[in-house]
């Protein structure tokens, strides 16, 4: 695998990790949403699941997002009667989303991002220190 097709491959990686953190952020950012009439649903977790492509003229495998699911897990309910988002019995639905997981998850996705951006600074490392040896 020559420099290139190793930055392509990096490249790829960032731009699904980068992915992966926008999607974890609206979440985050949908952690606390009800639905907005009576009974009805709230915001879904969402989930990116990634798939290995491999490019055919270099031969390097890299990744891309191959969908953004919903999460099906099951709502948790809460009783708070005076809300507006709750059913004839009081109970609210609440998101499936748990913020330690998304963070933990964050994380992840961080310290892969941060690999990958580490491998594209060798690789331009690398490149600089074979031009200034051809000089």
């Amino acid at each position: 695998m020559n420099l290139k097709s190793s930055m392509e491959v990096s490249a790829s990686g960032l731009r699904a990790q980068s992915l992966r953190m926008r999607v974890i952020a609206e979440n985050l950012a949908n952690a606390d949403s009800v639905s907005r009439t009576a009974g009805g649903d709230p915001y879904r977790r969402r989930l990116p699941s990634f798939k290995s492509e491999v490019d055919h003229e270099t031969g390097a495998a890299g990744v891309r997002v191959q969908s953004i699911q919903s999460d099906k897990s099951a709502f948790q309910r809460v009783y708070q009667p005076g809300s507006p988002a709750a059913d004839a019995t009081g109970y609210v639905k609440m998101p499936n989303v748990n913020a330690l997981v998304e963070s933990a998850d964050m994380k992840a996705a961080q310290r892969s991002y941060e690999a990958n951006l580490s491998a594209i600074e060798a690789a331009k490392s690398l490149t600089m220190r074979t031009i200034d040896l051809l000089k």
